[in-house]
């Protein structure tokens, strides 16, 4: 049987996407909506893979953003469990940009999300069994 760390070591999720003029702002930064998305999903796949369950969105907190994010760089979004409830788990999810002609990269945002596990009826049930 696989252990909780195990399970999230191995639920770990990075996704990378490229900043495109369609996703910023009249700043040509990355939209904050957007990024708040791209975390939303990613902290999904992860909760996921975690649990393999259904799993909801059921808060956010305090998503900081320290750095702009500027059309034409790269950015890379790491998902990771960071706690671990009855019926929930929480997600800490980091967006790093780096340049995409150069090695610089840097933290520009981070955020934790919180998801629930549901049934069929929409139900909280435990996030994992044998925990």
């Amino acid at each position: 049987m696989i252990t909780l760390k195990e399970r999230i070591v191995n639920s770990e999720t990075r996704i990378f996407k490229a900043v495109f003029p369609n996703t910023t702002n009249h700043y040509d930064t990355l939209f904050g909506g957007t990024a708040m998305h791209m975390m939303d999903e990613a902290a999904f796949i992860c909760a996921t893979r975690f649990s393999r369950k259904k799993v909801v969105t059921i808060s956010t907190s305090q998503i900081d953003f320290t750095k702009a994010i500027p059309q034409g760089t790269i950015v890379e979004l790491i998902a990771r469990i960071e706690k671990v409830g009855n019926t929930s788990c929480v997600v800490r999810v980091e967006i790093y940009k780096e340049d995409m002609y150069n090695y610089d990269r840097e933290l520009a945002v981070a955020g934790t999300f919180t998801f629930v596990a549901i049934n069929d009826e929409k139900k909280p049930i435990k996030i994992i069994d044998n925990a």
